[in-house]
């Protein structure tokens, strides 16, 4: 599902950006625009970091091994936190790097009709993109926010082409009022304020994508939607009574481990309670199908021992 929402939206967005970034190109070596030169490299690393999204998700299809057991779910995190590294350093710092050139060593800009056709061109190339990633992304979303949705989604790929496709549309723009400038006044100094004005948004959007990934690779939790509905299918009422304490980590955007210790009667049997864990296992992975590995530990509640307070010496939680 957001799999291959996400794969469609990368699809689109590669195409885009690898049309844009020849058409940018060939606008630079007419016109001589360092906002062109900017906005090029920017689509080529757009380019690049679609086709590390693509490779990531198709790594963490991979079957578990006796070295990785719980997979390789994650490798979809990692190659996303590779695109906030090429945005930072290849769009960023590039643009930033060409601006001071070009305020330092200004030109005159050539042929002005190549710079703005291509950019006229490529917002619309970019609009189609962008709408694409909403489109994915609003089946996800349900009722959250677009700031909730880009900082609490679990799978990486649309968070990042919404943001790629927004601040290349944003840097679009800049572009294009940067040369614009230029042309109007003939100081082609507004051309490398254009260009520095994409460097700090494609830096800053690196830095949110660094962010949101750093915290997908250090372990999230389910959301808290999710681990109501696996609390409450975890008991039954009759021989799991409850849930003592419990921890959610997602393996991957897809795959969700679960660790609990819950509640049993004291007089039920071995037989009784391994038939209940069994049971409420299967309630869990029917209420949530991302639940996919699952460990259970019986244990007796004691309404003393729970108002001592959690222990440092005892089981987290």
């Amino acid at each position: 599902m957001s799999a291959s929402g996400g794969t469609k939206a990368i699809v689109a967005a590669l195409g885009a950006n690898l049309a844009i970034a020849a058409a940018k190109f060939v606008a630079f070596a007419f016109s001589g625009s360092s906002s062109m030169l900017a906005e090029g490299v920017h689509s080529l690393a757009d380019s690049g970091n679609q086709f590390l999204l693509l490779i990531g998700g198709k790594r963490a299809q991979r079957e578990a091994t006796p070295q990785h057991p719980f997979g390789y779910g994650r490798e979809r995190y990692i190659y996303a936190f590779l695109v906030s590294i090429i945005l930072f350093s290849v769009g960023g710092m590039f643009a930033l790097y060409e601006g001071y050139e070009k305020i330092q060593h200004p030109h005159e800009l050539k042929h002005w009709y190549w710079p703005v056709g291509v950019l006229v061109f490529a917002i619309v190339a970019e609009s189609f993109s962008f709408r694409t990633a909403i489109k994915e992304s609003n089946v996800l979303r349900g009722n959250k926010s677009w700031k909730d949705f880009i900082r609490h989604a679990k799978a990486p790929e649309l968070p990042v082409v919404l943001l790629e496709d927004l601040g290349a549309l944003v840097g679009l723009i800049l572009a294009l009022g940067g040369v614009g400038l230029a042309l109007a006044t003939g100081d082609s100094v507004w051309d490398a304020i254009g260009t520095l004005c994409i460097g700090v948004l494609l830096i800053l959007i690196a830095v949110v994508l660094a962010v949101e990934t750093k915290s997908l690779l250090l372990g999230e939790a389910a959301g808290a939607d999710q681990v109501a509905k696996i609390e409450k299918a975890l008991v039954d009422g009759d021989t799991v009574t409850g849930v003592i304490h419990m921890r959610t980590l997602h393996l991957g955007p897809e795959e969700l481990l679960v660790a609990a210790k819950v509640a049993v009667q004291h007089d039920d049997t071995a037989a009784e309670v391994a038939s209940a864990i069994n049971a409420a296992e299967a309630r869990v992975r029917e209420t949530v199908p991302i639940a996919r590995v699952i460990y259970l530990e019986p244990d007796i509640y004691s309404e003393a021992e729970a108002a001592k307070g959690p222990s440092p010496e005892a089981t987290p939680g």
